[in-house]
């Protein structure tokens, strides 16, 4: 579902997502102080899944019964949220919460090369393969020359998050092969409890029996990324969908970098340096080709005169 206008009340709600999403990048941070990074994943998870169930049971809307789409929700949550969350968790540990979120952006690209490789009519136009490129190159000077020179553990987070984003583009094509016709609410409490089931016994084998919180910071950290920042997140992101159309709901992506970096500057106080915000304003650019209307908006504008 593509729509090319978007009104006033979906601009507030793609606003107020952004900013969510924005925030999470700090909580997540926060909470990686006290938690092991798996064991906060699973906590990010289990109450996200529980808050979505009772949305879904209030609402009274079908759950399937068919094994084969609870299979396909559980592939689904390995993908959409286990080795995404895991990954870029992990990377955060190492590097700034607005440079995650900057590569996080980067999660449309892979989308379109996934879905590309994957959907006949999904194929590769000259358009997009520009705004793919556009963006690579913006990804790569976000990383810098340095990282390329002198591998080590700061370039591996980067990689990590990166391979989120890959996981991201892979999830959004599971989700169209399997899970048309799901309400998605429903697909998003499935998947979450698929999620929820693989997540919680790796974090007891590696990260060991669970660990209670004692810092308050902590404890608001889970609150946040598990209910907000997820939770009420996709509920939010379902409803900008059907509002705005897929299409626009990408412009989402673009609002949260600005809000992670500037969460990461006041609380963390994190500076990023300048190749971070040339990498940004690249990365903003390919994904703006890839979307095709502002550039084909400007060649109209052109003609006219």
């Amino acid at each position: 579902m593509t729509q090319t206008s978007v009104s006033t009340h979906a601009w507030t709600l793609m606003a107020a997502l952004g900013a969510i999403w924005g925030a999470s990048f700090l909580a997540i941070k926060i909470g990686l102080e006290e938690l092991p990074f798996l064991t906060l994943v699973a906590h990010r998870v289990i109450w996200a899944c529980l808050i979505l169930w009772i949305y879904v049971l209030l609402r009274r809307l079908a759950i399937p019964r068919d094994p084969r789409i609870w299979g396909a929700f559980a592939v689904m949550g390995l993908l959409n949220n286990v080795i995404p969350f895991g990954l870029m968790a992990w990377g955060q540990q190492f590097i700034e919460t607005g440079l995650t979120s900057i590569f996080n952006a980067g999660t449309a690209i892979f989308g379109v090369l996934v879905a590309a490789a994957v959907f006949a009519d999904e194929r590769l136009t000259p358009r997009k393969a520009l705004g793919v490129l556009v963006a690579f190159f913006g990804v790569a000077v976000a990383i810098g020359l340095e990282s390329f020179r002198q591998f080590d553990i700061r370039s591996l987070a980067q990689l990590a998050v990166i391979g989120g984003t890959i996981s991201y583009a892979l999830a959004a094509a599971w989700a169209r092969k399997t899970m048309a016709g799901l309400s998605p609410q429903v697909s998003a409490a499935g998947m979450l409890t698929g999620a929820s089931l693989i997540i919680v016994p790796v974090a007891v084998i590696i990260d060991g029996p669970p660990q209670v919180p004692t810092l308050p910071q902590t404890w608001a950290a889970i609150v946040y990324f598990g209910i907000v920042g997820t939770a009420i997140a996709y509920l939010l992101y379902y409803r900008i969908i059907a509002l705005a159309g897929s299409g626009n709901a990408m412009i989402v992506t673009l609002l949260i970098p600005p809000v992670a970096i500037v969460l990461g500057a006041l609380v963390l106080g994190e500076r990023l340096a300048p190749q971070a915000f040339a990498g940004f304003a690249l990365l903003a650019l390919g994904l703006i080709i890839l979307d095709g209307r502002l550039p084909a908006l400007a060649l109209g504008r052109l003609r006219k005169t």
